[in-house]
């Protein structure tokens, strides 16, 4: 045979592939505080979701493709009146929980939001419910999308643990496409061997790059990228539930597959099964509608006001220690051009608070940054460094710290307190003060969109592990139409 020919063997599946299948349809979740902390996560999403419609930039993107379209049964997004095919609802759900970047967040050699998963999972649980209900059959429960965030987290989660994407410039929303589309696929009925199809799809689509997300280039593509990825995800399940095969060796096939085009040459690795461990360990974003490392630096800013509000005009300097991921993503120096910009830019975030004692996300919109000059001007007073402690501990699996911590220093020689805070609020170890914090929260991001009755309708329901799980999720949507 001659040497210039390729053997069309088609092989077995990339081990990958099959270690998500075999967790999606066989792996038992018997963690309550899984499932506790699900029923939190998605109260948390669904606030910043309601909250995000505030935003004209974030709604001029909602809606269907062609206006006036009707969908039988279509998947609801949350706070709106929009009823549309479960790829599109997927999308919108997916951008407005994204929209403010104010919920849970992964942490590790890949950062990401497990939770933007929940754009497929609510949208074809909303679909599937109502289909079924018409047809006379039982719709799934919220028990179900519970269980299928559990696992979308988990697949995300893992999968970040020891794989940076980002350094070799690939956004992590690839990660949302990934998980998504394999508990999607499974809501849909999918067979192992189709989940297996499926996610080779995810992978070959590949990953867009982290450009959006970064100096010179942020900008809002960072809010809806994964809204995008998850209705990827619902469109590839679909495909596959039509019939359309998969790759095998969608990863390790030589020259053409993910990890020689995409990642280097290197195969993926992993330290720990898939199980409950992600959700489990996740962090909220309660405290600020800020990038995730720089939590504890604007808790830290927020308890110097005080100290340094009647004395703006006189600082020196602002020294700021902090850990290696938060100086690679959101240190930066310049003009900020948006909002995005500046909710990913760390020396923002510190002088806001420093300035006013608190964060929200209209601090980011332009109007504010052109009317407050001192901000940029306490930006150029500030010093970075590395602490390796902070980079160390932040991780190592059983601490996974996000340490930040500020001084600052006075013209006169004098200086505040140097206030250090390893862990925010949102924080597994810091869980009994935060989730009564986190509820406050979703109270209030409901008061945003709902009259007082029904928001507490939601509240009230929300609360109750064992009612919210029994609700079937058609019903569960209906609350959340206006």
């Amino acid at each position: 045979m001659s040497s210039n020919v390729e053997m069309n063997t088609r092989p077995e599946p990339d081990q990958v592939l099959v270690d998500i299948a075999n967790y999606v349809c066989d792996y038992q979740i018997n963690s309550e505080e899984a499932y506790d902390t699900a029923r939190n996560c998605l109260m948390d999403t669904l606030g910043c979701g309601l909250l995000a419609l505030r935003f004209p930039e974030c709604t001029k993107l909602l809606g269907p493709l062609v206006e006036g379209t009707i969908v039988p049964n279509g998947a609801r997004v949350p706070g709106t009146q929009f009823r549309l095919d479960p790829v599109k609802a997927a999308w919108d759900i997916g951008c407005i929980i994204r929209w403010l970047d104010y919920n849970d967040t992964w942490l590790a050699a890949e950062w990401g939001h497990p939770s933007d998963n929940l754009g497929a999972i609510l949208a074809v649980a909303d679909f599937l419910s109502q289909k079924n209900v018409a047809a006379g059959k039982a719709p799934l429960t919220m028990h179900d999308v519970l269980t299928a965030m559990i696992k979308a987290h988990e697949i995300q989660g893992i999968i970040a643990l020891e794989n940076s994407f980002n350094r070799v410039g690939l956004c992590h929303v690839l990660l949302v496409r990934v998980a998504s589309t394999a508990v999607v696929t499974h809501m849909l009925g999918g067979t192992k061997a189709q989940i297996i199809d499926a996610l080779s799809q995810a992978w070959i689509d590949g990953s867009s790059l982290r450009t959006y997300r970064h100096s010179p280039n942020a900008g809002p593509r960072k809010s809806w990228a994964a809204g995008d990825a998850t209705s990827r995800a619902v469109r590839l399940a679909d495909f596959t539930m039509r019939g359309e095969i998969g790759y095998p060796s969608a990863l390790t096939a030589p020259t053409w597959g993910f990890y020689d085009v995409s990642f280097n040459g290197k195969p993926l690795e992993f330290t720990r099964d898939y199980e409950s461990y992600v959700m489990e360990n996740i962090l909220f974003k309660i405290s600020f509608p800020a990038e995730f490392h720089s939590q504890t630096a604007a808790e830290a800013a927020v308890q110097l006001h005080e100290q340094v509000k009647d004395r703006l005009d006189e600082i020196e300097k602002i020294v700021i220690h902090t850990h290696e991921s938060a100086i690679r993503i959101i240190s930066k120096v310049g003009p900020l051009n948006n909002p995005a910009d500046r909710d990913h830019c760390l020396q923002y975030m510190i002088a806001v608070p420093l300035i006013f004692g608190t964060l929200i996300a209209e601090h980011y919109e332009d109007d504010f940054h052109a009317s407050n000059p001192i901000i940029d001007e306490l930006r150029e007073k500030m010093e970075i460094h590395e602490n390796p402690t902070y980079t160390k501990e932040y991780l190592e699996p059983q601490k996974r710290s996000i340490a930040n911590a500020i001084q600052v220093y006075f013209k006169d020689g004098n200086c505040t307190d140097k206030i250090e805070i390893n862990y925010p609020v949102g924080h597994r170890r810091r869980r009994e003060e935060g989730i009564p914090l986190l509820e406050d929260k979703f109270r209030a991001n409901l008061n945003t969109r709902f009259p007082a009755r029904r928001s507490a309708e939601i509240f009230d329901l929300c609360k109750d592990q064992k009612a919210l799980e029994q609700t079937a999720v058609n019903d569960f949507m209906d609350l959340l139409v206006i």
